[in-house]
């Protein structure tokens, strides 16, 4: 299989959709995990500030996203908002990530003209102008720019779960169902930090089992 091609963005597709607005970039990670928050991040780039190399954040190694990111926070206005595993079972993914989009744009220290949302969804009741963008993230420098900090910082935090529970393996799958996830799960059960409305997850809710680490 092909390597995908990495496109570079540097805002000429913002400021050609409109060269006077002020657009908010607006990216979610983690919809797909077993464990963890999804984490939205929303960022109006400084249009005489770009950092060089903005791109969708799978295609970065590790350290050119953390460099990238320290570069976005010290030149960008960023809002960041989480929905957390009892917000994802509650509302199911699709809800908790469409409310989570909204906080980020509201944590913005700014009031941005346009938001331009990675995906097929727009959420309801936001005060400015919206549009998703399927594949957002390879067309737009802004919401490249914020699917790097929300990767980043959804890292950051299972990276810190990991302190809590490590047999998981939350520091390299971050919540991702690997075989060695899997096998953990099967072994020591879910944590506090699972999604129980996620398969295979649901199967402990069904048991009606009361693991220790749940209490």
């Amino acid at each position: 299989m092909a390597p995908k091609l990495r496109i570079v963005l540097d805002g000429s597709q913002e400021r050609d959709r409109d060269p006077c607005a002020c657009f908010a970039g607006i990216d979610e990670v983690g919809r797909g995990p077993l464990a963890g928050p999804v984490t939205v991040a929303a960022v109006v780039l400084d249009k005489q500030n770009i950092p060089q190399g903005l791109c969708d954040s799978k295609l970065l190694p590790t350290v050119r996203r953390e460099e990238l990111f320290a570069q976005i926070m010290a030149t960008a206005q960023v809002g960041i908002a989480c929905a957390g595993p009892e917000e994802i079972d509650r509302l199911n993914i699709r809800g908790a990530t469409l409310k989570a989009m909204r906080r980020a744009l509201a944590a913005l220290p700014c009031i941005p003209d346009h938001a331009l949302i990675d995906g097929r969804d727009v959420p309801p009741g936001l005060a400015i102008r919206a549009n998703a963008v399927v594949k957002g993230d390879s067309a737009y420098a802004c919401i490249a720019a914020a699917s790097i900090v929300a990767k980043v910082i959804r890292d950051r935090s299972m990276r810190f779960a990991a302190l809590h529970y490590p047999e998981y393996g939350f520091d390299h799958n971050v919540g991702y169902p690997t075989q060695e996830h899997l096998t953990a799960l099967d072994r020591f059960g879910p944590c506090p930090i699972h999604r129980m409305s996620f398969a295979p997850l649901r199967s402990w809710l069904m048991k009606g089992e009361e693991d220790p680490l749940l209490t």
